[in-house]
């Protein structure tokens, strides 16, 4: 019996006294109870009526907290171990029920596995975006440009080489003469931040047939993948990245009186203003956006030959004189003073990326509406310390 009962008890046998005595005095005295008496002997007969309702409910209780005790002690122990959180999916269902606030994402080497068809499939959540990425714009992709991925956000020093160091004819025993590269100036990469905000409904975020890795991603690459490529192609340098557009060197202007059109001159001419080391290396292509490559696709050589081949397969791009031609919707197209067409070494352009792709969450944002809101960021900046090794075609000023 609990002490709290045991006072209970006790208070209500004191009543019970106070009230008999009150009975008892009365009788000895052979009169009826006085106003005064009769109501003291109500108030306690009240008291005692609801002493004995509360000791009697906390019998109960505890009578039934007894078989609980009971029955939980003859029960067989079960035992759950908690179910690692490994894999990306995992991490994030964690994130989206509310174990964690926020959650980054950063590049991993362990990141594919074989479908049926033998393609490779991302299995993390970084490199499902950055998938993803590939088709909203070339900027993020590896295959394309250069990217840098640093974990923290200070500021990159890249020198602009402008004068390589020499090799001399030495005679046998002779000493080398030093020669040393010339910088004329350093770009600056920083960390400029991009993200947006997305909601979802608490139905979905539990329901388990729902593939979350693909769904976020999903929505993460496409919203953050056109305004990330289009800032990294066309961006001005002044508090924004440099795009490669930007950072490109003068080629080649087109006629006055083709309003902006290039033709196959202009981009054979294109092809060797570039340095001749920018045209042999692998990653030497041309860049431009759908209109302008409808347009290659009907150029021809001075022996009406077609000078565009069209991809064999998703995996490989188009060719424009027998180099890659990577599609940006984001570079301009023809017209005057337009820089419409892009070509050089692509990965001479440097992204910088820093940690990663980071997800916060808020229940409070949408809680009248049961809805989970999501925050996606992701820093870049970006800048060509080479610009003989990239330059643009543009159409002539009316």
């Amino acid at each position: 019996m609990s002490e709290y009962i045991q006072r209970q008890i006790e208070e209500r046998q004191k009543a019970w006294h106070s009230a008999k005595e009150i009975l008892d005095r009365a009788a000895s005295e052979k009169r009826d109870l006085s106003s005064e008496e009769r109501e003291s002997y109500d108030r306690t007969m009240a008291d005692l009526d609801s002493r004995a309702e509360v000791i009697k409910t906390m019998r109960a209780d505890e009578e039934r907290a007894r078989e609980i005790e009971a029955a939980a002690a003859a029960a067989p122990e079960v035992r759950t171990e908690a179910r690692p959180v490994t894999t990306d999916e995992d991490r994030l269902r964690s994130f989206l029920q509310g174990d964690q606030r926020s959650i980054t994402f950063a590049p991993e080497r362990r990141d594919v596995t074989k479908a049926s068809t033998g393609a490779p499939v991302p299995t993390s959540f970084y490199n499902s975006v950055m998938e993803k990425f590939r088709y909203t714009g070339p900027m993020l992709n590896p295959d394309v440009v250069s990217i840098w991925n640093t974990t923290s956000g200070e500021n990159l020093q890249v020198p602009v080489q402008n004068a390589r160091p020499t090799g001399t004819l030495t005679a046998e025993a002779d000493p080398f003469a030093e020669s040393d590269p010339t910088f004329s100036a350093f770009i600056t990469l920083g960390a400029y931040k991009y993200g947006f905000l997305t909601q979802m409904s608490r139905e979905l975020i539990e329901d388990n047939g729902v593939n979350i890795l693909d769904y976020l991603s999903g929505v993460t690459a496409n919203t953050l993948g056109y305004d990330v490529n289009t800032v990294l192609t066309t961006g001005t340098g002044s508090s924004q990245p440099k795009g490669i557009v930007a950072a490109a060197g003068s080629g080649i202007t087109g006629s006055t009186a083709v309003s902006g059109a290039f033709t196959y001159a202009n981009l054979v001419n294109l092809t060797y203003s570039l340095d001749a080391a920018a045209r042999r290396v692998p990653s030497f292509g041309f860049m431009a956006n759908a209109t302008s490559i409808a347009a290659m696709r009907t150029l021809t050589d001075p022996a009406s030959h077609y000078v565009f081949a069209p991809a064999l397969d998703a995996a490989t791009p188009d060719r424009i004189l027998g180099y890659p031609l990577i599609e940006n919707p984001a570079v301009a197209s023809p017209a005057t003073s337009a820089k419409s067409v892009i070509a050089g070494d692509l990965k001479s352009y440097i992204v910088r990326q820093v940690n990663g792709i980071r997800l916060d969450r808020s229940d409070e944002y949408g809680f009248a509406n049961d809805l989970v809101t999501f925050r996606a960021t992701i820093r870049v900046d970006g800048n060509n310390p080479q610009s003989t090794h990239i330059k643009y075609f543009a159409g002539a000023a009316s």
